[in-house]
């Protein structure tokens, strides 16, 4: 029998209480924003940066793939360490570490110094981010977790619209340090609420020091044959070697364990394993259109710098507006339907903005191609609720935290593998790479959408034989 007191209980079993709940859900998104934006915003610094530390663009670019890098490479060992040492210990002090890491990239002198500070502040957004999935799952009630969810998409789309504003706009009234400094307050706020997080009930076994190793290894060996695989081809095979052999002592360490640090036991749940082929097929698709839209606006149909801007910004504004839509539908239709139409979405619309152009139909106003976008958008928003909630729901609570961060890196390995697909293509092609590149886009989406077909088909067998 449990020995917590009526309300504790609830609120472990069944999300927490209101206010409580709004103000959680509230620093929830308050740390999706800073984890957001502070990425947002350096992208838009990056010449700048560039130029007042004496340092080529290539090299400054170093800034956002080392961040990635060190954010992937550590998304499953913190959010193992959250399960063991509690989920508010390891938000508070990756919270901790991200805030004296922009401080420390503010104060740089010289761009190494900037580095080392970034991939600091890499460590804390992953602290912050591996545990966004598992929060949900203590936060909502089940009846409310796609509400939840859709929130949070809306809140990534919208910021992903603002970030490169607002760091624009600093950079027209202050220098490119004053990007750092601008979430030192965010991070004040977010520290101040922090007491609204559930106490979630901590696990007791030892941290498996290293599977965090190899799986920290596996990832960095993995990302880094697959950004070197357009520019060294040789580089690129060694370390898919490199990954293959270290792989496997993390997958035979994982199998004999009951709650591994590399979640196979998770993986094992049909539900589960769709949700992340679905899901890292989605980004997949996002991150290959991404990558390709502004080539294929300024080079291929000769589009000013003000109108690239104003036509991407399609994608997010359709993700936020059906996010909250989606989160409607969920609790009411076949998840694996509603997954299928947003792929399917997605991908006529990465197909639209590659060859309406070819018919004739991109305009002078582009509202075409701003319509394309904004389908396209329509269907990753309106595939990302139902299909989180599927994953998030079918995880054990006690493995909220293992959930959490697969979410995590499903996400960073897709948006990798889409971008490094395109980059391939763009070495392959350079007149058609920006075209070609969209069409990966489309792939990917159509993946996802052949993968939600069988898991409907799948569904519909078991139903009967019930």
């Amino acid at each position: 029998m449990s020995t917590l007191p009526q309300g504790e209980s609830r609120a472990l079993n069944d999300g927490l209480p209101t206010p409580q709940r709004y103000w959680a859900a509230l620093t929830i998104l308050l740390g999706i924003g800073i984890c957001v934006l502070d990425a947002a915003m350096i992208n838009v610094a990056l010449p700048q940066i560039a130029l007042t530390l004496s340092v080529s663009a290539a090299q400054s670019v170093w800034l956002v793939n080392a961040y990635g890098l060190a954010v992937a490479m550590t998304l499953l060992p913190l959010a193992s360490m959250a399960e063991r040492h509690g989920f508010k210990r390891v938000f508070a002090a990756g919270l901790t570490i991200f805030m004296l890491g922009a401080l420390a990239s503010a104060l740089a002198p010289n761009f190494w110094v900037l580095l080392i500070a970034r991939i600091a502040q890499a460590l804390g957004a992953s602290a912050i981010m591996c545990l966004f999935g598992g929060l949900m799952r203590h936060i909502y009630p089940t009846h409310a977790l796609a509400r939840g969810i859709s929130v949070n998409a809306m809140t990534v789309a919208v910021t992903s619209v603002i970030g490169p504003t607002l760091g624009s706009l600093i950079l027209t009234i202050a220098d490119w340090r004053w990007i750092f400094l601008a979430v030192i307050p965010l991070g004040a706020i977010l520290a101040w609420s922090l007491k609204y997080l559930p106490d979630v009930p901590k696990v007791n076994r030892r941290f498996d020091q290293m599977a965090a190793a190899l799986a920290a290894l596996t990832i960095a060996a993995f990302i880094t044959a697959l950004n070197a695989m357009a520019a060294n081809t040789g580089l690129a095979v060694v370390l898919f070697v490199v990954t293959v052999f270290l792989a496997i002592p993390l997958v035979r360490r994982s199998l004999r364990q009951e709650a591994p640090l590399l979640p196979l036991d998770l993986l094992r749940i049909t539900t589960i394993r769709s949700a992340v082929l679905a899901s890292f097929s989605s980004f997949g698709a996002q991150m290959a259109t991404f990558v390709s839209l502004p080539f294929y606006l300024m080079v291929t149909l000769e589009r000013d710098a003000l109108s690239v801007g104003l036509l991407m910004a399609g994608w997010p504004l359709g993700a936020a507006v059906m996010a909250l839509i989606a989160s409607y539908l969920t609790e009411r239709y076949p998840v694996a339907v509603l997954c299928a139409i947003g792929a399917a979405a997605m991908a006529l619309g990465t197909t639209a903005l590659a060859l309406l152009p070819l018919l004739g139909f991109s305009g002078q106003s582009d509202s075409a191609l701003f319509g394309a976008m904004v389908l396209a958008g329509v269907g990753f928003g309106f595939f990302q609720t139902p299909n989180n909630r599927a994953l998030l729901g079918a995880a054990p609570k006690a493995r909220a935290s293992a959930i959490g961060g697969v979410q995590a890196l499903t996400r960073v390995l897709g948006q990798t593998v889409g971008g490094a697909i395109v980059a391939t293509v763009f070495i392959l092609s350079l007149e058609h790479g920006p075209r070609l590149g969209l069409m990966v886009g489309t792939v990917f989406a159509l993946f996802a959408l052949v993968i939600n077909v069988r898991r409907h088909m799948a569904s519909q067998r078991m139903d009967q034989l019930t």
